[in-house]
């Protein structure tokens, strides 16, 4: 009997084997009631993807195809799936590495890179920072939105599934906004047009490490609800947190988006919170604790200027992203780095390296107290996207630069240019048309 709580449904999924997923996601739509009808909108995560190194970040093809089948028995008007993707890459670079320009072949339904798409400018009167954004028409035109995240450790955020999935609706010109110690309550700002009908979260593989370059861990489980922040309160629980102590959730629900209680939540499925976070997750904290990597660098830490808070979200952001994706590509690199270290934010201390590199990560990144070093050297930034620290970084500790891959540097260039046409297209059709 429905509670009129919002509903959270968590399934035993052993693999990925198409027929077990499909009998599994036609029960859980069931269960929700789910009206498919009119425009759907389908939002997985695709932040980034490579063939060699990178398979474990996107929401795993093989669900959005079961799922997107099971839509398409009831005829809707259309169904889009769509994604931004993240570091500026052309998002249809990474459709091609995951997977899902196949996918979208096979199933006869448009791939979205959201950048390409008419752009209209939302308001969000509960923004504390986006006080507006630029919004996909196809997401604002949706009658029934689906996100569909890769249930994730993160870095900085500690858990990404439904709120964290949002920051994919955002262009490229405004992903990085606030995307520094505000990326909190940034996440939260989303909220309020990235609501999705319905969350089928990918739970079979969770992933830990830094999530666009993870390490996956087989849970086994699908995760569906239809309510953005019931479903993370339940995934913040698997994941082995308290919600209060995630920042996001703790803030989404002081803006009044729902309650981080158990208790105001109606459970169903046919395994418990509990048998799910009894899986090993030992190495949750891996890219989340720069100190705590197997590294003869030196991290130091500090605060956003002109504030107090500690600058997660942006320069150590970029860092972590920076070093754990040269650690996903080539095994042992951060072992084996040059001795050094790397300041981040505001440091109100002593950084001591006579003998190494120190470099000093953003734009304000400062030390306070004493710094001696073999050498100091700076790269410039605010937020850091972390693509700029893949020259910088490896040049200074020895280690190999992603950059200097030739396959995906062609693979880069063909895409961006690919991508700027078809946006010139667009432009020139949308004046022709007015």
């Amino acid at each position: 009997m429905n509670s009129g709580k919002p509903r959270v449904i968590l399934r035993r999924c052993a693999d990925y084997e198409p027929g077990r997923l499909t009998a599994i996601l036609r029960e859980m739509l069931h269960d929700l009631k789910v009206d498919v009808r009119g425009r759907v909108f389908v939002k997985p995560n695709i932040v980034t993807a490579n063939r060699r190194y990178i398979r474990h970040s996107y929401t795993e093809p093989a669900v959005v195809e079961s799922l997107v089948r099971i839509l398409q028995e009831s005829k809707p008007e259309r169904i889009t799936i769509g994604e931004s993707s993240g570091f500026g890459i052309p998002p249809r670079l990474f459709f091609r590495e995951a997977g899902y320009t196949e996918l979208a072949a096979r199933l006869g339904v448009p791939l979205l890179d959201l950048n390409e798409d008419r752009l209209v400018r939302a308001p969000l009167a509960k923004g504390v920072h986006h006080r507006d954004m630029l919004l996909a028409a196809h997401i604002r035109d949706a009658d029934l939105k689906i996100w569909m995240p890769k249930l994730k450790y993160h870095i900085f955020a500690s858990i990404t599934n439904a709120l964290k999935l949002n920051i994919g609706i955002l262009t490229h010109r405004e992903r990085m906004l606030y995307h520094d110690h505000r990326i909190h309550e940034k996440i939260v700002d989303l909220l309020e047009v990235g609501w999705p009908d319905v969350v089928i979260s990918d739970a079979i593989d969770i992933t830990y490490g830094f999530e666009s370059a993870p390490y996956p861990l087989r849970l086994g489980a699908l995760l569906a609800a239809d309510h953005p922040l019931a479903a993370d309160v339940v995934a913040a629980h698997i994941l082995g947190y308290r919600p209060e102590d995630v920042r996001h959730l703790k803030i989404a629900s002081e803006r009044g988006y729902g309650s981080l209680e158990l208790s105001d939540i109606e459970l169903g499925g046919d395994v418990t919170i509990e048998e799910l976070q009894a899986v090993p997750k030992e190495k949750r904290r891996l890219f989340q604790v720069l100190s705590e990597l197997d590294t003869p660098i030196r991290f130091y830490a500090g605060v956003a200027g002109g504030t107090d808070v500690l600058c997660d979200g942006g320069c150590e952001a970029a860092l972590k992203g920076c070093l754990g994706t040269i650690e996903k590509r080539r095994p042992g690199s951060l072992a084996k780095a040059r001795r050094g270290a790397i300041v981040t934010g505001v440091y109100r201390g002593d950084v001591i390296e006579p003998d190494g590199p120190v470099l000093l990560v953003g734009s304000c990144t400062r030390v306070e107290g004493r710094l001696e070093a073999k050498r100091v050297a700076r790269v410039r930034g605010c937020p850091m996207p972390a693509k700029a620290l893949f020259i910088k970084a490896p040049l200074l500790f020895g280690m190999p630069s992603p950059m200097l891959d030739l396959r995906d540097a062609l693979l880069f260039i063909a895409y961006s240019i690919g991508g700027w046409f078809r946006r010139l297209f667009r432009r020139l059709g949308t004046a022709r048309a007015a």
